[in-house]
């Protein structure tokens, strides 16, 4: 997918160009940029000490040395002092102008820390939000997978403060689901829908029912109904929409989108049925409907599709929104 979001050890992600968070003087002291330094070698520390100084929101680049990239993009992020000071508006200047410089250098993948939410105070809720936001903007025009790392174990609280009435939507839906009886589970399905008792057994010596004619499987195939791509297509069609404005907007491939395109019995992941249906801004039911197509229901059961029924009936289509809701919860993420 375009943008992914991961707990991972940026020193050990694969991508063309690792983004370093440090400060003006390149010091490695802490943090990302101390386990940059330790993991890229000397070589790192030889090629920082030519370079200018860095004031916060530009960037400079040096090679990757050890690292498991071809370059290293060095920018500072701004100090906390409150959010008055144009603390965003750098933050921001720190991952458009990384993003610019990687694509200048032919770059096809580039991994971010969250900049500044450590040594310089920036406030986590904040710093990802403005990550996520910056680096959408970018793909939304450009073609290139990025990645963001985040670390910390502090996340669930961090999802409650960015996100409190999806926590609130997701108590009343899944955890009072999760509170219900065997028989009250009996006679409701993980989506709410009344499941039909069996019928009893017709009285000894009853005559049995005459069975239904079965009619043969080829003429069953010849009545299939419409496939995944094909309700896909038709949809993007009736939308107005170009097959690149909805495959961006659902954090989707363009080789994914290619082939879904080609084959019309491709069956795609519920993640990347779901994507779509985001996309395409489809209501509850519509967004129903195509996951059915590719054999996946929404149910009540499960806190990814808990989380995802609450935007769309929010009306919010944002993709990137969505998609950081459900990392915070552990979740995974649309597109593909």
């Amino acid at each position: 997918m375009p943008l992914r979001m991961v707990r991972e050890d940026l020193t050990r992600l694969q991508a063309d160009a690792l983004v370093n968070a440090t400060d003006p003087a390149y010091s490695g002291s802490g943090g990302v940029d101390a386990a940059l330094h330790r993991a890229a070698g000397p070589g790192l520390d030889r090629a920082c000490a030519r370079l200018d100084p860095c004031p916060p929101g530009e960037v400079r680049l040096t090679r990757g040395y050890a690292l498991p990239c071809r370059y290293v993009i060095h920018t500072v992020g701004p100090r906390w002092q409150g959010g008055g000071q144009g603390e965003e508006a750098l933050l921001r200047a720190c991952y458009r102008r990384s993003l610019e410089l990687a694509r200048a250098k032919g770059c096809r993948s580039v991994a971010f820390p969250l900049i500044a939410a450590d040594a310089f105070g920036y406030p986590k809720a904040l710093a990802l939000r403005t990550a996520i936001d910056e680096i959408s903007r970018f793909l939304l025009e450009n073609e290139m997978e990025v990645t963001l790392a985040v670390f910390g174990d502090d996340t669930t609280a961090l999802g409650r403060k960015l996100f409190g009435d999806v926590a609130e939507f997701i108590d009343q839906h899944y955890v009072d689901r999760h509170r219900l009886t065997r028989s009250q589970m009996f006679r409701e399905d993980t989506v709410g829908n009344a499941i039909r008792r069996p019928m009893a057994p017709p009285p000894v010596g009853a005559p049995a029912p005459a069975a239904a004619a079965v009619p043969s499987l080829e003429s069953m195939l010849r009545q299939l109904d419409e496939s995944f791509s094909q309700m896909l297509l038709r949809k993007i069609d009736e939308r107005g929409m170009t097959d690149a404005q909805c495959y961006k907007k659902a954090n989707i491939d363009r080789k994914l989108f290619s082939k879904i395109r080609k084959d019309v019995h491709y069956r795609p992941s519920k993640s990347t049925a779901l994507a779509f249906a985001v996309a395409l801004e489809l209501d509850l039911e519509e967004t129903r409907e195509l996951l059915g197509k590719a054999g996946f229901a929404l149910s009540r059961s499960s806190i990814f599709d808990v989380i995802l029924e609450y935007f769309i009936r929010c009306g919010n289509y944002n993709i990137y929104e969505i998609n950081e809701a459900l990392f915070l919860y552990d979740q995974s993420l649309l597109g593909g």
